[in-house]
């Protein structure tokens, strides 16, 4: 988050790049709690209530490294005067 901060302060599109480069590591990470969670809860029924709620933090989270995403998105607008689809780098 404060690298896109940054970026939109200073209307860096290079680091509004980078920054939104990372979103792919929030992403995986998601995957990761996601799957790990499931193992976890078939494993023992008993963590079902809390696994969800880290389910839950998970999604939340990557939902947020999107709206960073939208930001780095708004930000190479400002620096090259054009729309540039970053949730796909």
């Amino acid at each position: 988050m404060r690298l896109a901060l940054d970026a939109f302060i200073e209307r860096d599109a290079e680091k509004a790049l980078a920054c939104a480069r990372q979103d792919v590591e929030v992403d995986q990470l998601q995957d990761d709690v996601y799957d790990l969670m499931l193992a976890t809860m078939e494993k023992d029924g008993s963590t079902v209530v809390r696994a969800t709620y880290l389910l839950w933090i998970a999604h939340n989270l990557e939902r947020v490294g999107d709206h960073i995403t939208n930001v780095c998105e708004r930000v190479m607008y400002l620096a090259k005067g054009r729309r540039h689809e970053l949730d796909e780098v």
